[in-house]
C-alpha cells in the first residue's frame, strides 16, 4: 500500500484520484498560480475520502512549508495578489476599485498576508496593514454615509422649497377664486350668470358678445403683445396674437385669457369659432376651473410631504463610528512610531561599524 506519495503539480496536482485514504497534503514549494494550490489540495479535500469521513471529522490537514526571511515571502505575496483578484472578480466584489484582502480559504484561519508576516519574522507590518484596511473601510463607510446624508439634506430642502412655492401659488389662486366667487350669481334655473363685458361694445347678451369675440379672434393682430378686450368679475380679459411658423407666411393665432394673479385659460386659450355662446362663456369657465388647479397643487404637496419625515431622519443622523475611527488612527500612529524606532535600532549597529571602519583608516 502507498504511505507517502510525492509528485509535482503537473504530475500529481491534477487528474489523480488519491483521496480515498489521504490524511494530509504537504506543500513543499509555492506554486505559481492560486489554482495550482487549489488543485493540490483537491487531491485529498474532496468527496469519497473515507479516512477523513470516518476518523478525522471529515477534515484533511493542509501543511505549507516555507523558509523564514527568504524569497518565499515574495512568492506568497505574488500568490496573494493573484488569488485576491481572481476571488473578488468572481464574487463581484471589485465595485470599490480597490482589492480587499481575502483569505486563502474561507474556512482556514490563515490568509496569505499572515504567511507573509510570519515569513518576514515581524508581524508589525501585518498589524499595520490590517489597521490601514480597517481605517480605509471605515473612511469609505463614512464617505458613503455623508454622501447619503447630503443627498437627503438636498432632497429635503428642495422638497420643502417646492412645497413653499406651491403653498404660495395656492394662496394666490385661492385669492382669485374668492374674488370670483364673491360676485358669481345664478339665474332662476340655477345656471351660472356670465357678466362679461367687451370694451367699446354695448350689447350684453352672450350671443352678441360671442360673435364679437369670434370677429376679434379672426381679425385682430396684437403683434405678440397682450391687449385688453374686456373684463369679467373685475378680471381683465386679454388677447395675444402668437406667430405661427408656417412656410414663412406670417400667420398667427389669437389666444385669450383672464388675468388675475395668473393668466387663466380655457381650451388652451382658444375660443369656439363655431358657437357664439360657447365663445362668450370661455372666460367664466376659466375662472370656474381655478379650484381644480388648487387641488392639483395640494396633491403635489401631499406626495412631497410623504418623504419629508424619512428625509429629516436621515439628514439629522450622525455617523456612530467616528470614535472608533479616531481610535484606529491613534493605534496606527503608535504602531508606525514603533516600526520607525525598530528600524532606527537596526541601523545603529551598521552606523557603528561604518564609524569604526573610518577610524581604522
Amino acid at each position: 500500500s502507498v504511505r507517502v506519495l510525492f509528485g509535482s503539480t503537473s504530475m500529481l496536482g491534477t487528474g489523480v484520484n488519491a483521496q480515498k485514504r489521504a490524511v494530509a497534503i504537504h506543500h513543499l514549494d509555492t506554486p505559481w498560480r492560486p489554482s495550482d494550490l487549489e488543485q493540490r489540495n483537491g487531491r485529498a479535500v474532496r468527496a469519497r475520502n473515507e479516512i477523513a469521513k470516518h476518523f478525522a471529522d471529515n477534515k484533511v490537514d493542509v501543511i505549507i512549508y516555507a523558509v523564514e526571511k527568504s524569497l518565499d515571502s515574495y512568492k506568497f505575496n505574488l500568490l496573494h495578489c493573484k488569488q485576491m483578484f481572481i476571488s473578488q472578480l468572481k464574487s463581484g466584489a471589485l465595485g470599490a476599485r480597490t482589492i480587499d484582502e481575502g483569505a486563502m480559504d474561507e474556512k482556514s484561519g490563515m490568509n496569505f498576508s499572515e504567511y507573509m508576516a510570519i515569513l518576514s519574522g515581524n508581524t508589525d507590518l501585518l498589524d499595520k496593514a490590517k489597521l490601514e484596511k480597517k481605517i480605509a473601510a471605515l473612511e469609505g463607510e463614512r464617505k458613503s454615509f455623508n454622501k447619503a446624508r447630503n443627498e437627503s439634506v438636498w432632497k429635503l430642502e428642495s422638497r420643502q422649497e417646492e412645497m413653499e412655492r406651491n403653498d404660495g401659488l395656492i394662496a394666490k389662486l385661492q385669492e382669485d377664486f374668492d374674488k370670483h366667487k364673491a360676485q358669481r350669481k345664478l339665474d332662476g334655473e340655477g345656471n351660472l350668470l356670465n357678466p362679461i363685458r367687451l370694451d367699446n361694445f354695448k350689447p350684453t347678451d352672450e350671443e352678441s358678445i360671442g360673435k364679437q369675440l369670434q370677429k376679434i379672434a379672426k381679425e385682430m393682430d396684437t403683434k405678440g403683445e397682450y391687449r385688453r378686450v374686456g373684463e369679467i368679475h373685475g378680471f381683465t380679459i386679454l388677447m395675444c396674437s402668437e406667430p405661427l411658423d408656417k412656410d414663412g407666411l406670417g400667420m398667427f393665432q389669437n389666444k385669450f385669457c383672464v388675468e388675475g394673479n395668473f393668466k387663466y385659460k380655457y381650451n388652451n386659450g382658444f375660443i369656439a369659432l363655431s358657437d357664439p355662446i360657447a365663445a362668450a362663456r370661455n372666460f367664466i369657465n376659466s375662472l370656474e376651473r381655478i379650484p381644480q388647479t388648487i387641488e392639483q397643487y395640494k396633491e403635489k404637496n401631499a406626495v412631497l410631504s410623504k418623504d419629508i419625515p424619512l428625509l429629516k431622519e436621515i439628514a439629522n443622523k450622525q455617523w456612530k463610528k467616528e470614535d472608533e475611527l479616531k481610535g484606529l488612527k491613534s493605534e496606527l500612529a503608535a504602531l508606525e512610531r514603533k516600526i520607525q524606532l525598530e528600524l532606527a535600532k537596526d541601523k545603529e549597529p551598521e552606523q557603528q561599524v561604518a564609524n569604526g571602519t573610518d577610524g581604522m583608516g
